[in-house]
């Protein structure tokens, strides 16, 4: 029953929130939505969710830990954090809001995994801060702004797995419907720097400023120490370059990028094997989470409340494709918590209808990947739930500049993104 589903989502984000984690929740809430859908609950687990979660690892494991392993290799190296300083010494530490978006959006363009950049940059972000006198609860808003949006998402030929998974479906690739891509990109980073600027000029109207964490934070990396920024540069533009310009599968893109990052930088990494360790370790727990979300969508799927919500958000759509798109994977991202999860759910069901409308693949491709960046970001997303520990604050004290950044903007760009698209515009 609808009912279920809806109840299930609001448990799901509540237990997430006040600190749960998905990998237990999920089978749990999941067995809550099967019962009230009138599913056998030994069913739906062994069947329904651990097929549903089975198959993301099947699909997406190598993507996740390739992707683990070089952002590792990387941040142990400090080629990230030499990156990430170059970048904010060239902006001007008086500009801290648009360096952090500039150089989050450059980290996470090059391959780096959002979650690492969140590590990389908090240290970064807090010794701007300081020097800006403004308030630490803006920092993860400003880290989601550049790393939750447009190069997850929206700019052409990003490498992250939010813009390789629509390939799939629609015999697409990750330069899909450039110009939308491009505008979309424009018009997050621009509606982004413009509201958390106008956050920091309230906070400064207010008389509030910059306070130290209560816990002994990681200093910001001494730049004589970290390797030549240009250099570091090479290993985020390979990955690009090679799957774009020659096409080679984003596996291969990112082991180039390992293999280039080691080759570079070998002898800053006192033990190689332990940050290759640690990296695969990594990946572990984010395709776990993930796949967990997907398991929970899975079970949602299976019940006949699902039909329901199908029925609902074509009637919405009134048969434009690219509506039904955006709709769709935005509301499994929301019950998933996961962008990636959620697309993967919604284009698994609905791939074959969506083509069925007469959309462009292109534009079907580049909407889809937008919508994954919407709803995603609800309270309980993981990438939330870290990017919230690590800068040490609560829902209460930044997720209004998470949920504005990385969920309002997104879906009114995705809105824009598809009246251009409606206009043939791709």
């Amino acid at each position: 029953m609808l009912w279920g589903i809806l109840v299930g989502l609001a448990l799901l984000m509540w237990v997430c929130m006040k600190g749960f984690t998905i990998i237990l929740a999920g089978p749990v809430l999941a067995a809550f939505v099967a019962v009230t859908g009138r599913l056998s609950i030994l069913k739906a687990y062994t069947d329904l969710y651990m097929t549903g979660a089975a198959n993301y690892v099947k699909s997406y494991f190598p993507m996740f830990l390739l992707g683990a392993v070089f952002g590792k290799v990387m941040d142990d190296t400090g080629a990230a954090a030499a990156v990430a300083h170059w970048i904010i010494k060239k902006i001007g530490k008086d500009r801290a809001i648009l360096a952090i978006l500039v150089a989050t959006g450059v980290l996470t363009y090059g391959g780096i995994s959002l979650f690492v950049v969140v590590f990389t940059m908090y240290p970064l972000a807090l010794a701007l801060f300081r020097e800006a006198n403004l308030p630490r609860r803006l920092i993860p808003g400003c880290v989601a702004a550049g790393a939750f949006t447009f190069t997850m998402t929206a700019t052409p030929g990003s490498p992250q797995i939010q813009n390789i998974i629509p390939t799939k479906y629609f015999g697409t690739d990750a330069m899909a419907a450039p110009i939308i891509g491009i505008i979309s990109t424009v018009l997050m980073f621009l509606a982004s720097l413009w509201y958390m600027q106008r956050r920091a000029a309230e906070a400064r109207e207010k008389g509030e400023g910059y306070t130290p964490p209560e816990k002994a934070a990681k200093e910001m990396p001494d730049a004589s120490k970290l390797p030549n920024p240009i250099l570091s540069l090479v290993p985020l533009v390979l990955v690009v370059v090679v799957m774009n310009a020659f096409k080679l599968d984003i596996i291969l893109a990112l082991a180039i990028g390992i293999i280039v990052a080691l080759a570079f930088f070998w002898k800053r990494l006192p033990n190689v094997m332990t940050t290759l360790n640690q990296g695969a370790g990594g990946s572990l727990l984010a395709i776990m989470n993930t796949a967990c979300a997907v398991g929970f969508g899975s079970v949602v799927r299976g019940v006949a409340g699902f039909q329901d919500l199908v029925k609902v958000m074509q009637g919405i759509s009134l048969g434009n494709g690219l509506i039904y798109a955006a709709i769709a994977v935005n509301v499994l991202a929301g019950v998933t918590g996961s962008a990636s999860g959620g697309m993967s759910i919604a284009l698994e069901a609905l791939a074959k209808p969506l083509l069925a409308t007469g959309a462009n693949p292109q534009l079907l491709h580049r909407i889809s990947s937008l919508s994954s960046g919407g709803l995603d970001t609800l309270p309980h997303n993981g990438a939330v739930l870290t990017l919230l520990a690590v800068c040490g604050m609560t829902h209460k004290d930044s997720y209004r500049d998470i949920f504005v950044c990385s969920l309002l903007v997104p879906i009114l760009v995705t809105v824009v993104a598809i009246i251009l698209g409606s206009m043939g515009i791709k």
